[in-house]
């Protein structure tokens, strides 16, 4: 089968339907990612992957015939060169150890948001534009390989006060966010972002609230003729800072 260049291609291993529709629907309103199989059981799933060689495995651990845990062991005892995210309900350390050691790139426990598969697949999609190099590679592409820091990332960790963001913030969503106003020649509102980055405005508040905080961008209020004004916001340049705005 001829495989799609500009798409990550998914094969999704669970055994109930309901599930499989919400994990495709929740898959392909990431961009960059289309499922191209479903399998309801790790035996029918390894059939899968021999046949459409996808680039990544949504996997479940409880399902019949073969489970989870077994059907990524054949993967890797065979050598395909697959990757595999656990979307599951199974929270005991035992398994969740074995499915890491065998090389599992994420751990998702159901139930979840769709903010967190979306983040799963964004570090994903990062990991393999990190990966391929080709020839040597340096310590410093293994170390962000490895540590899955970007170079925007890195940046921010090394700034006082940046090195851990607070719970329910991530570092692919922020950086999307800094992306979209740094692209702007016109200050954006909590709308604006939450449209172009694809998440909700009290979640896109969030992150602008943070980053005025933290000193990246800065406030302006727009007063419209009718309503209440708009809070818009705006890269802070490095004349800014030296103004003490």
């Amino acid at each position: 089968m001829e495989k799609d260049n500009d798409n990550i291609r998914v094969l999704i291993m669970e055994d109930d339907p309901m599930v499989q529709e919400i994990n495709k629907q929740f898959i392909e309103r990431v961009p960059g990612f289309v499922v191209v199989g479903i399998a309801a059981n790790g035996a029918d799933g390894i059939k899968l992957v021999n046949e459409l060689t996808p680039d990544l495995v949504i996997i479940d651990i409880f399902m019949p015939i073969q489970d989870g845990v077994k059907a990524l062991m054949e993967l890797r005892t065979a050598k395909h060169a697959v990757d595999v995210i656990v979307v599951t309900a199974a929270k005991d350390k035992t398994t969740i150890q074995s499915m890491l050691r065998n090389g599992a790139m994420d751990y998702i426990i159901k139930p979840f948001q769709f903010e967190r598969i979306k983040q799963s697949l964004e570090n994903y999609r990062e990991f393999r534009r990190r990966i391929d190099w080709e020839g040597t590679a340096s310590q410093d592409e293994v170390d962000q390989l490895l540590f899955r820091k970007s170079p925007e990332k890195e940046q921010a960790d090394a700034t006082p006060g940046r090195a851990v963001l607070p719970k329910g913030l991530h570092a692919v969503t922020m950086e999307q966010i800094m992306r979209q106003i740094e692209k702007e020649s016109q200050p954006l509102s909590a709308d604006d972002v939450a449209e172009r980055v694809g998440i909700a405005r009290v979640t896109a508040r969030r992150y602008l609230d943070y980053l005025e905080k933290s000193g990246c961008v800065r406030m302006d209020v727009s007063y419209g003729g009718v309503g209440r004004p708009t809070n818009r916001y705006v890269r802070v340049t490095p004349q800014d800072a030296g103004h003490g705005r």
